[in-house]
């Protein structure tokens, strides 16, 4: 199966689509071979809507199989359509860009360190899980920053030794570094992932492939 492609010739994909566990939450106006591509090697149902009329959905959605967390400028009709899969957490306040800043599974949330702590702590208990505030490689969007599965965790590839070891601490999976698109350090741009597959951004090398399959356990 062909595990690159782009988003309208973008190989950012991961800007334009979030992947949380079995649903992928895609633009409307996604190509066919889009949605195909994306529901085949993820085994997920697709969920098509933009969010605040915008297309830009890693950047403004995140969560895992408990709920979503979405920008609170999405419109009542992108909302509705979320939750018909997903509890979902609107962020009123100024950090309300939930792809840039949250980077979660069932078992942690890392929240930009900024965030303010009454905020974190309610996405915590709304995804039921501990939260920590983290930055890696000197990158606070941490949701771009880095990706999380159940089986394992892809982080920018200057993320210190110590920055790892938290997140395996909290993660309990495997944590690894890698890259995207020819050296993309932000790997949260190029990469939609779950525990059954993955797609990355066209641009990506054989070397970073390897790297994906390594840290989230597809390797045979």
């Amino acid at each position: 199966m062909e595990r690159t492609i782009t988003f309208a010739g973008d190989p950012n994909i991961g800007v334009f689509a979030r992947v949380l566990g079995d649903i992928a939450i895609v633009p409307p106006d996604s190509t066919a071979e889009f949605k195909a591509a994306v529901r085949d090697a993820l085994g997920v149902t697709l969920v098509e809507t933009t969010i605040q009329g915008s297309p830009i959905i890693g950047s403004l959605v995140a969560g895992n199989s408990r709920g979503v967390v979405v920008s609170g400028l999405a419109t009542e009709e992108e909302i509705g359509r979320l939750a018909e899969h997903r509890e979902v957490l609107l962020l009123t306040e100024s950090m309300n860009a939930a792809g840039n800043v949250i980077m979660a599974n069932d078992t942690f949330a890392a929240v930009h360190e900024d965030m303010p702590t009454d905020l974190s702590k309610a996405i915590g208990e709304f995804l039921g899980v501990e939260v920590i505030h983290l930055t890696l490689g000197g990158v606070k969007t941490i949701g771009m920053a880095g990706v999380a599965t159940n089986k394992g965790v892809i982080v920018h590839p200057r993320a210190t030794e110590r920055q790892i070891a938290v997140l395996e601490e909290i993660a309990k999976v495997p944590v690894g570094t890698g890259s995207i698109n020819m050296g993309g350090a932000l790997v949260g741009t190029g990469l939609l992932v779950n525990e059954k597959g993955y797609l990355a951004g066209n641009a990506t090398s054989g070397f970073e492939l390897g790297r994906i399959e390594d840290v989230f356990g597809f390797l045979e």
